[in-house]
């Protein structure tokens, strides 16, 4: 594929934290993700996934190397620029959810967009209700998130995620707060939205079988990309047993 084809790409990124002795976390990541794209990242705990996954979200900035969103270099983007492209370009999903518990499904799904105008507009609720259609909670739109179930608030949350339309959604352990059932669901949800909308996803997971079911599984350890293609499932459940 093209550059243009493009939605993020890390070449040569690495992270230090300073110190008496300073600290590499990452060693010269390439990582590139194109539109439409479902990408597992995988790794035993203190590879790095969680400061990769920061930098991949524009939430932390390499120590040296680019990270480009669109094309666009980010390298001498201040704050303000950071978090507007991450506003537009990049929706996220975590294992706990972080949903507002006394506003209403709607109210967190457009909080974004709220956030965005800085006012109230009609359209936004339409936009959440839409959503919310699609991932089943139809009747649910002015329930308390409170008041649903794990696996209800944290579609609420992939529904929120997806709310500004962004380009890539980066899910943390998603479905790692779930049992099994919900965690399914969940993914599927996810694939699903892959596919109709032509959204990107990077799912950071500990569970080989969903990674199995990705495009493409990139493998994290001691802060190196080891491993960027289609593993089996017996080779994940090995480079995943120090997770366990």
């Amino acid at each position: 594929m093209n550059n243009s084809s493009a939605i993020l790409q890390l070449q040569q990124v690495r992270k230090s934290y300073p110190g008496a002795v300073s600290t590499e976390v990452l060693h010269g990541i390439d990582i590139r993700i194109n539109h439409g794209e479902f990408v597992a990242l995988v790794g035993p705990s203190g590879s790095g996934k969680s400061t990769l996954l920061n930098i991949l979200g524009l939430l932390d900035r390499p120590s040296s190397g680019t990270v480009e969103i669109l094309g666009k270099d980010c390298t001498g983007l201040d704050d303000a620029g950071l978090t507007r492209l991450r506003g537009s370009s990049i929706g996220f999903v975590f294992q706990f959810h972080h949903l507002l518990p006394s506003f209403t499904a709607e109210e967190n799904v457009f909080l974004p967009m709220l956030a965005d105008t800085g006012h109230f507009k009609p359209e936004m609720r339409t936009r959440a209700r839409g959503l919310l259609a699609r991932i089943g909670l139809e009747g649910f739109e002015t329930r308390p998130v409170s008041r649903l179930s794990g696996g209800q608030q944290q579609r609420v949350a992939i529904a929120r995620a997806l709310v500004m339309n962004p380009p890539l959604v980066l899910a943390d352990e998603p479905t790692g707060n779930l049992d099994r059932a919900s965690g399914q669901q969940t993914f599927e949800f996810m694939r699903r939205f892959n596919r109709e909308l032509g959204t990107a996803f990077l799912l950071v997971t500990h569970d080989p079988g969903l990674a199995q079911r990705c495009d493409r599984i990139l493998t994290l350890e001691d802060g190196c990309l080891i491993n960027e293609n289609k593993s089996s499932e017996a080779d994940l459940k090995g480079a995943l047993t120090a997770m366990r």
